[in-house]
């Protein structure tokens, strides 16, 4: 038996599609955070620029697109677990 044989089976593509959208996940906040990111400088023209005090472009790459989709929801993906759990009665 190959190896090709033995790893493209039907049951494992739903493993080969997670460990896809984990990776393109990946790739797109790697990419993100090398264009927009203000703390990281890839050109030799902005690394020498040093520290900058540049609160707008830290506010806007703070508040992307989700974000300002759900601006009034807390930062939580399940706020009524984490509450049960950590708010006294």
């Amino acid at each position: 038996m190959s190896s090709t044989n033995r790893w493209l089976k039907p049951e494992v593509y739903p493993l080969f599609a997670a460990v896809g959208v984990v990776v393109g996940i990946c790739a797109m906040q790697l990419v993100r955070n090398i264009t927009t990111n203000p703390e990281v400088r890839v050109t030799k023209e902005n690394m020498a620029a040093g520290i900058l005090d540049n609160f707008e472009e830290g506010e806007k790459y703070a508040e992307y697109g989700l974000r300002k989709f759900v601006p009034k929801r807390p930062p939580q993906i399940m706020p009524s677990v984490n509450n049960f759990f950590s708010d006294p009665n």
